[in-house]
C-alpha cells in the first residue's frame, strides 16, 4: 500500500508519458486526491530497465505488458486498497472510512495538525463523492 497527500494511492493500469516516450499498459498507482500518479512500486525495476532501452532506441511509444508477466498483474495490486477499475463511488467511500478511522487515533493522541489534515482530506473527499453523486441524480 502507498500513500500521498496521506489518501491510500488507488491501483491502476494506464499510460504515462517519460521523456518523449509513452509507455502503456503500465501499473500505476493513482491519489484519489491530489491526482499525484506514480509507477507502481512491483514494476519500477522493469520500468527503468524499458526506459533505457526505449531511450537508446529513440522509441515514441512502448507497450508494457510486453515485458511482464501477464500472471504478474493481480499480485501486483494485490496490496492495494482499491483499483481504478472498482466503483468509483466505493473507492471514495473506503478513503472516507479511512481516513475517519485515522481521525480518530489523532484525537486519541491529541494531535491537533494530524487533525486538521485529516479534516482537510475529509472534506476534500466528501465534495468530491457529493459532485459524483449530483452527477449521477
Amino acid at each position: 500500500m502507498s500513500f500521498c497527500c496521506g489518501a491510500s494511492m488507488v491501483g491502476a493500469i494506464g499510460t504515462m508519458r517519460h521523456g518523449n516516450t509513452y509507455v502503456h499498459n503500465l501499473p500505476m498507482l493513482v491519489c484519489p486526491v491530489c491526482h499525484q500518479v506514480e509507477v507502481h512500486h512491483a514494476v519500477t525495476e522493469e520500468f527503468d530497465i524499458l526506459m533505457e532501452y526505449a531511450e537508446s532506441d529513440a522509441a515514441r511509444e512502448v507497450d508494457f505488458a510486453e515485458y511482464i508477466d501477464p500472471s504478474r498483474m493481480e499480485e501486483i495490486f494485490e496490496n492495494c486498497i482499491s483499483c481504478v477499475s472498482d466503483d468509483p463511488q466505493h473507492i471514495l467511500e473506503v478513503q472516507i472510512d479511512m481516513a475517519l478511522d485515522l481521525l480518530l487515533v489523532a484525537k486519541q493522541l491529541q494531535d491537533a495538525e494530524w487533525e486538521w489534515i485529516l479534516k482537510k482530506r475529509l472534506k476534500v473527499l466528501s465534495e468530491k463523492k457529493q459532485t459524483m453523486l449530483s452527477g449521477f441524480m
